[in-house]
């Protein structure tokens, strides 16, 4: 357990900025499940919004120094002069404070230009995440993605069997900021974006599970992961969007879900980068 007393400074500021200045290390991620968990106190009142606080309030944060001290070496899986690709591991975003990036900023930090990352992956998703070197590779790889010239591919192992080998499937998700959610619905929805997710059968299972292979033609928050429980085909260890039974039974606390793919399809000028082009990284994975 953490004390604070706000002072004059955080008079009539959100909770939010007065706790990250306080607790350095702290993600987006854990502050906002604190909440939820409603293990944040404010003049012993537990509450689980973002609050304007006061001077003099006294704040009392309940979180675990464990998750305070999260550390890892760089898992460099491909690197040469202009891209990197790390093989992330879970419980740690791309971006944003305390991240991965922040970590490969710390590596190179006697670089001229820091590696950035090209796109992102869950928290608890790992796999393959690919950085450009230089301002050049960052500008072309940023096109490449919006054109979708480079392959992301998934891999997934799922709850249930599907009947077809291949399925392509079209619909539309909804965010919720405010519970950090998605939802899938089948038909348009006023405020939803229509998304596109295809995946094939790598492997059927006796235990009712499959291996699935996957790719997204749109990228957006936690498509793959509410896609497939939307088609009945929840990943295991999800605790957002899986059957919370299965993965108790399975022993999975977080999702089986890896970025093992990166394929370089580029059809447009490829610049410094015209030597990847017809390349393909593949992350030996075992669910």
């Amino acid at each position: 357990m953490k004390k604070f007393i706000v002072d004059k400074k955080y008079n009539g500021k959100k909770l939010d900025k007065f706790i990250f200045d306080s607790i350095p290390n702290l993600t987006n991620n854990l502050f906002y499940k604190t909440l939820r968990k409603k293990d944040i106190k404010i003049n012993d009142k537990r509450i689980n919004s973002n609050v304007t606080i006061f001077e003099g309030d006294e704040v009392l944060v309940f979180i675990d120094d464990k998750l305070l001290h999260f550390n890892f070496d760089l898992d460099i899986f491909f690197e040469d002069d202009n891209v990197l690709i790390i093989d992330k591991p879970y419980n740690i975003e791309v971006t944003g404070k305390n991240s991965l990036t922040s970590y490969v900023h710390k590596y190179y930090s006697n670089c001229a230009f820091k590696p950035m990352p090209c796109h992102r992956i869950d928290r608890n998703t790992t796999g393959l995440v690919l950085f450009a070197k230089n301002e050049d590779s960052l500008n072309i790889l940023l096109k490449k993605f919006k054109n979708h010239e480079i392959e992301k591919h998934y891999i997934a192992l799922v709850y249930g069997i599907p009947k077809e080998y291949y399925t392509r499937s079209e619909a539309y998700l909804f965010k919720d900021t405010k519970k950090s959610l998605v939802y899938i619905y089948d038909d348009f929805k006023k405020g939803s974006q229509k998304i596109v997710t295809s995946f094939k059968v790598l492997e059927k299972r006796p235990d009712n599970t499959s291996l699935l292979d996957v790719n997204i033609e749109t990228g957006k928050t936690h498509q793959i992961r509410a896609h497939l429980a939307h088609l009945g085909y929840p990943i295991i260890g999800d605790g957002k969007y899986g059957i919370n039974e299965i993965n108790k039974k399975f022993g999975k606390k977080y999702q089986m879900l890896c970025s093992y793919i990166l394929k370089f399809n580029f059809k447009t000028d490829n610049g410094i980068l015209d030597y990847l082009n017809g390349k393909e990284f593949i992350k030996p994975i075992v669910f």
